[in-house]
C-alpha cells in the first residue's frame, strides 16, 4: 500500500497548524512548500494592490519558484495538498508545485484555511495543472478545525 503525503503552504501558521494535526491524525509524511522568496507581512497585505501576493493573484502565468525541490511523488498514492484561500483559489506557489509534480496515477486531495472564502477555483485548476492526478473535491476549514473533524474528513476521501 502507498504512503499518503500531507503537503502545504501557509503563509501565516494558520494552514501549516492544520496540516500537521492533519498529518499527525492520519499518520501521513508531511511535506512544507516553502517559496524561495518567503512573504513578508507587507507581501501578504491584500488591501495593497501593489503588494507582492497581490500581484501575483493578477498574473495567472506566476510561478514563484520554490525554495526545496520536490519530494518524490511516487511512493505516495494520495497526497493532501493544503494552503490559504487567496482571491477564491490556491496561491501562486501551489500552482508552481503542482506543475513540478509527476502526478501519474496519485490522488490528490486540496483542503484550505480561510475565514469564511471557499476554495473557488482552486480544485480545477489544480486539476489542469496535473492532469494525470485524480483530483478529489477538497474543503475549507476553519483554523480551529478539531482532530475529530480532520479525521472524518480524511476517512471520507481515502
Amino acid at each position: 500500500m502507498k504512503k499518503i503525503l500531507v503537503a502545504y503552504f501557509s503563509a501565516s501558521g494558520v494552514t501549516a497548524s492544520l496540516a500537521k494535526r492533519l498529518a499527525q491524525s492520519i499518520h501521513a509524511d508531511i511535506f512544507e512548500i516553502k517559496p524561495q522568496t518567503p512573504y513578508t507581512k507587507d507581501d501578504l497585505n491584500w488591501t495593497d494592490r501593489n503588494s507582492r501576493s497581490s500581484v501575483e493573484m493578477r498574473d495567472p502565468a506566476c510561478r514563484p519558484p520554490l525554495a526545496t525541490p520536490m519530494p518524490d511523488l511516487s511512493a505516495y498514492g494520495t497526497i493532501f495538498i493544503g494552503f490559504p484561500v487567496w482571491w477564491y483559489r490556491e496561491p501562486s506557489i501551489i500552482d508552481t508545485f503542482m506543475e513540478s509534480g509527476n502526478w501519474n496515477g496519485q490522488t490528490v486531495i486540496p483542503f484550505a484555511t480561510s475565514g469564511g472564502s471557499g476554495l473557488g477555483d482552486a480544485s480545477n485548476n489544480m486539476q489542469k495543472l496535473a492532469p494525470k492526478a485524480t483530483l478529489k473535491p477538497g474543503k475549507r476549514f476553519t483554523a480551529n478545525a478539531t482532530e475529530n473533524e480532520l479525521i472524518a474528513w480524511a476517512k471520507e476521501m481515502l
